[in-house]
């Protein structure tokens, strides 16, 4: 027993006096010049960042993968106070940091922001730095790399006369802008319009907003963040608002995506028609409808609405309405989605819960494909003794009712997968086996929205399927 003890202390003192060694050298600071920090990445790098808009804060890990404890005796912007980067050393806000230490096998957080000062500079320039460490006598360093770019900026602003926006730089908008009464807003080829947190384009009553893309330089409406996380984020601004008793409005070549909605389009009031023409066009990735038009008139060709957390296309207390080689394609897995992808009714209710009726008249899509994830993709919801004139020619439908109606439904079919190419990435480009090849008839659209010649059996929606080069 004696003996046993005795080696059980022994054990025990052996084994703190091991931890104690252990401990006083992961204490102990290493001066090996040989040693090396390592790093997250050796570039810091941020996407287009606009003038005087601060970046979203990017993290570097600093590791020390040797055994001992190092001493950084300086982590420091090189462009000091001219920087246009600040850091934030493990919770210390400072341009320069003295005496840090970083036990062997341990890492610290770096995190790192950029604010770009305006020049006059019309295309994208870079802004880089770099953030140095010495440890031990020697001097490593991680680059600071960012893509600036001037802008155009507008904060809760109304423009009246008539505006002629150009595509020299790109227009960032806080708040709402508002095209005032009696007046319009062009805006040219290749234009981008980035829009702040909640903010949105309004153009009132007797006013007309006129967008001038084209194939080679559509124009952009979009949330103001561009870096990859913000890449395809939806709710990121709110959406084009198209007021009651505006007019005229023409969108060519438009690309409008990551919004609330896309265009909200309220009642005609005795305007003249359509209250929109609508072409070439996608709206993608809005937390709620892509087009909601409210008792209006809508002529639209070559369109594409694409996965959206409402409907892709709300009709409400009727209007008029002719799309022609329209895609729809609602795919949306952000969230729970209720509505169907195509909702149309004659009627709406007020905020008291009252209901009022507005007359269906001359509704009509042809050579359109309506497809989803859900099994019923389309809601048509008729008041009777309300006008509701609704023709679909040569269409395929997602829908589990009848379509054998043939005052409504003309050479249509249901339920076939249309086989995009890749939904979930907004491309509904239509694969070599697809089920709408050739199953259109002429609608007086004879290029699709990529410019290909449609010939004379044209594809179903607003891709021509065309053999690769």
């Amino acid at each position: 027993m004696i003996i046993y003890r005795r080696h059980l202390v022994f054990i025990l003192l052996a084994g703190a006096l091991t931890i104690l060694f252990a401990c006083k050298k992961r204490d102990k600071i290493d001066t090996d010049p040989s040693l090396r920090l390592t790093f997250s990445t050796d570039t810091v790098f941020f996407d287009t960042v606009f003038s005087t808009i601060g970046s979203i804060t990017k993290r570097l890990i600093v590791y020390n993968g040797n055994d001992s404890k190092l001493n950084i005796s300086q982590i420091r912007l090189a462009g000091g106070e001219g920087s246009s980067y600040r850091i934030n050393t493990d919770g210390d806000p400072a341009l320069a940091v003295q005496n840090v230490e970083i036990y062997g096998h341990d890492s610290l957080f770096i995190f790192v922001r950029v604010t770009i000062d305006p020049n006059n500079q019309n295309t994208p320039f870079v802004v880089s730095d770099s953030i140095l460490f010495s440890v031990n006598g020697n001097l490593q360093d991680v680059d600071l790399v960012t893509w600036g770019q001037n802008a155009r900026f507008y904060k809760e602003a109304t423009l009246k006369g008539s505006i002629v926006w150009d595509s020299l730089l790109p227009f960032v908008i806080y708040g709402h802008l508002r095209i005032d009464t009696s007046s319009s807003l062009i805006i040219l080829p290749g234009s981008k319009l980035y829009f702040h947190k909640s903010a949105y384009l309004a153009i009132s009553y007797d006013a007309s907003l006129k967008v001038y893309g084209n194939l080679e330089h559509p124009v952009r409406f979009q949330g103001d963040r561009l870096d990859p996380f913000y890449r395809d984020l939806p709710g990121q601004w709110t959406g084009i608002l198209l007021e009651s008793g505006s007019k005229e409005h023409e969108i060519n070549y438009g690309i409008i995506k990551n919004g609330v909605f896309g265009l909200l389009i309220d009642e005609k009031r005795n305007q003249p028609d359509p209250v929109l023409k609508l072409d070439n066009t996608i709206i993608q990735n809005t937390t709620a409808d892509a087009i909601f038009a409210y008792a209006t008139t809508i002529t639209s060709t070559n369109c594409v609405l694409v996965n959206c957390g409402g409907s892709a296309l709300w009709i409400e207390n009727g209007g008029s309405y002719n799309f022609r080689q329209l895609t729809i394609g609602n795919y949306w897995g952000s969230s729970v989605r209720v509505s169907p992808s195509l909702y149309i009714r004659n009627y709406s209710f007020d905020t008291t819960g009252g209901q009022s009726s507005g007359p269906l008249t001359n509704t009509f899509f042809g050579n359109t494909v309506i497809y989803g994830s859900d099994a019923d993709e389309m809601l048509v919801d008729e008041m009777e003794g309300v006008p509701f004139e609704l023709v679909f020619d040569h269409c395929l439908l997602r829908t589990q009712e009848s379509i054998v109606n043939p005052q409504r439904y003309i050479g249509c079919f249901a339920n076939e997968d249309p086989l995009f190419v890749d939904p979930q990435a907004f491309d509904l480009r239509i694969d070599s086996l697809s089920p709408v090849i050739g199953k259109g008839i002429q609608m007086g659209v004879p290029f699709d929205i990529n410019g290909v010649d449609r010939g004379a059996t044209p594809d179903l929606g607003a891709y021509q399927w065309a053999p690769a080069r």
